[in-house]
This record gives structure tokens, C-alpha cells and sequence, in this order.
């Protein structure tokens, strides 16, 4: 699903570089990536993603090598065969709830009335759904932020790369959302990649990866 080989990279300022020797995940695996604030947790996701490119190695996304691709391809892989949940969520606050869940896949142009069930579903579940038609930019943080996952898994994708995606919930919407994102990856074989400060999250993955060790 996703792996990386020898993959280097490095911040232009020179203060932080990353080396990943091996990473790999299987169909249907959650895998929690831990380490102190300024390890590359984030950087990792954003190398998996795409959004960065590495200086040396190889980074793998269902088959396709990144460094092959051009920005143009890249993009496009991530609107096909990515769900990302962002730590700032970034969503597009004068856009509705439903239009924020939705644009993965209006981008691509494959917007149909299944996937708007399959969002509307989503978004019930993550206990949302009062707010569809309600710009994103008047919601609290922990309903931003679930809008956010909402948006991750809608259009189906292949592997979920999410960066602290429970930080501004309670206890029982974390639990929602945990539950919600493992479920996923177990039933559509997808790739969960997690990435957290908060150690009661890894008891929903099936294994843990420290990236202390990575940092050069």
C-alpha cells in the first residue's frame, strides 16, 4: 500500500533532515507513528502524501512511485488514492459543510449520488450532520475537525495519512473518530497512517513506528 525506501530529506535551512531506512504497510493496517514535537512525524505524511519531495530514496503510494511523477500526477494521486486529514484541518471555512466533504471528489470530476450518500452517512455518523448545509467557518474546532475526517474516507480512497486527528475532541468523540477511522481501513483494506502526541490513540493501531530513530 505505501512504502519507502531510503528516502532522504531536508529542510532548505539545513536545521532538520529526515532518513527513513524502511517503512512499509500492509492492506487494512493502522500504523501509529510516535516522537517527540520536531521528529518529522508531519514531514513524514507529507512525504507520503506527495506535498514534499524527498532529496533521495523512494516513497511508494499503491504501487506508484512519487518521485516518478510530475506535481501534476502527484496532485492527482492524492485526490484518487488519498484520504488526508490535515492538524489544521484546513477547510475552506466560506464553504458549507457538505461542499468541504465533497471536493476531493468534484475535483475529479466523479461527484455522483453514491458518494453523496456514502459522505451524508459519514457525516451522521461523526455526529455532524445538523450542520450540512452550514459554512465551515462557524463550526466549533472538534466539529471542524470531524468535518475533516468526514472529508478523508467520502470519495473511498486506498490509504488515510491523519495528523493528530482527534486533538480538539472529547473522550467521546475521539473515540468515535478512532473507531470510525480503523473500521475504515479494516473494511475497504485501506492504510491507516496516524500520527499523534496522544499515547491513548495507539491502542487502536495494530503497530507503532518511532521516528527518533529516523532523524539525522
Amino acid at each position: 500500500m505505501l512504502s519507502a525506501r531510503d528516502l532522504q530529506f531536508a529542510y532548505p535551512s539545513g536545521e532538520f533532515a529526515l532518513r527513513v531506512g524502511a517503512f512499509e504497510t500492509k492492506p487494512g493496517e493502522a500504523v501509529g507513528i510516535a516522537g517527540p514535537s520536531g521528529t518529522g512525524k508531519t514531514t513524514f505524511l507529507r512525504l507520503i502524501s506527495g506535498i514534499l519531495k524527498s532529496s533521495a530514496g523512494e516513497m511508494a503510494v499503491c504501487g506508484e512511485s512519487l518521485e516518478k511523477l510530475s506535481d501534476g500526477k502527484r496532485r492527482a494521486l492524492r485526490l484518487e488514492k488519498l484520504g488526508l486529514v490535515f492538524q489544521d484541518f484546513e477547510l475552506l471555512d466560506y464553504l458549507s459543510l457538505e461542499e468541504n466533504v465533497l471536493l476531493p471528489a468534484r475535483l475529479r470530476g466523479l461527484l455522483d449520488a453514491a458518494l453523496r450518500r456514502n459522505a451524508r452517512d459519514l457525516v451522521e455518523r461523526l455526529e455532524i450532520g445538523q450542520h450540512w448545509k452550514r459554512p465551515t467557518g462557524e463550526l466549533s474546532q472538534g466539529e471542524r475537525q470531524r468535518v475533516a475526517v468526514a472529508r478523508a474516507l467520502a470519495h473511498g480512497p486506498r490509504a488515510v495519512l491523519a495528523d493528530e486527528p482527534t486533538s480538539s475532541l472529547d473522550a467521546k468523540r475521539k473515540t468515535l473518530v478512532m473507531d470510525l477511522l480503523t473500521d475504515y481501513a479494516k473494511k475497504k483494506e485501506a492504510a491507516l497512517v496516524l500520527v499523534t502526541h496522544d499515547a491513548e490513540l495507539f491502542t487502536w493501531v495494530d503497530r507503532t513506528v518511532n521516528v527518533e530513530a529516523w532523524t539525522a
